[in-house]
């Protein structure tokens, strides 16, 4: 065999390859955090609620290339806070154009927080999909005022405040909570039905006792409120679980979170997804792996 004829028998197996571990339809990342390199460009905020290593838009893009995926909403990090330079420009290098969406975070209880909001989407048109609000400090512990934006008041005016803005504006929330916060957010996703509402990380079960949890699960009853399946790893015997929620949810309303950033990663999460979801037919895990998140964050269809 000759050294081209080889090369070429190389090339078309790892393509081969490469096509059968990607699934047939949208595939839509949701659950990622983007970094940026240059730090002085992009300084991580002083109440920044952790400092990671970077992992910025151009080793991602390169990702994006060799995995085929057709989209991703950038989880913009609380190691920014309020500051979005970054996410702009992520949005100005992008892969493809109108690859990339983003939620935002503001304090959820600041007065000026809807206006920030309103100012941000119209500043970025269709790219701000929502607010991420996180809820993660132990039930007997107080509501914070003041520092990183997390753990305010879900009870109080201003945060109702903040929900009434974000359905005002077609946006969403995205809850990082853990399960004992679930009722108060059934109790504001009561109040505002017809917007969506996307629970994090299975609603992160290992956080909470089992009666807890079952007030995350009871979440399903409100038709507008999706779950991310995502940090599958953080469950012990997860299929259980999943089956749970797919029962509760319906394949409709449950979105994957989790590609990874290389080619191995991505191969193990396609094939988890099959995994777990081994007892649902192709049509639904097609649904879950990205058409669902096409239709909620309103990516064009191509």
């Amino acid at each position: 065999m000759t050294e081209v004829s080889r090369r070429a028998l190389l090339g078309g197996a790892m393509v081969s390859r490469l096509l059968a571990a990607r699934p047939k339809g949208y595939l839509v990342e949701t659950a990622i955090h983007l970094f940026a390199q240059d730090q002085k460009r992009f300084p991580y905020h002083p109440n920044a609620t952790y400092r990671p290593a970077p992992l910025p838009l151009e080793s991602y893009a390169a990702f994006v290339r060799e995995s085929k995926l057709d989209h991703t909403v950038i989880v913009h990090s609380e190691v920014y806070q309020d500051d979005h330079r970054y996410l702009e420009y992520c949005f100005e290098h992008e892969p493809s154009p109108g690859f990339f969406k983003g939620t935002c975070l503001f304090d959820p209880i600041d007065p000026k927080t809807p206006g920030r909001m309103r100012d941000l989407a119209r500043k970025l048109p269709d790219r701000i999909v929502g607010i991420r609000i996180h809820e993660m400090h132990d039930r007997n512990t107080p509501s914070t005022t003041t520092g990183p934006m997390r753990d305010r008041d879900m009870r109080s005016a201003g945060m109702r405040n903040t929900w009434r803005a974000v359905h005002d504006l077609g946006l969403l929330v995205q809850m990082q909570s853990i399960p004992c916060y679930a009722p108060q957010v059934a109790a504001l996703a009561s109040d505002f039905r017809d917007m969506p509402v996307l629970i994090d990380h299975l609603g992160l079960p290992s956080r909470g006792t089992a009666a807890e949890y079952e007030d995350v699960v009871k979440l399903a009853r409100l038709s507008r409120v999706y779950m991310k399946v995502s940090s599958l790893n953080t469950v012990p015997n997860v299929k259980p679980l999943v089956r749970r929620l797919y029962d509760a949810f319906g394949p409709d309303r449950l979105i994957w979170g989790g590609y990874g950033m290389s080619m191995p990663a991505f191969e193990k999460a396609t094939a988890l997804i099959d995994q777990v979801f081994d007892f649902a037919p192709e049509s639904d895990r097609a649904k879950i792996r990205g058409l669902n998140a096409m239709r909620v964050f309103r990516f064009q269809r191509s």
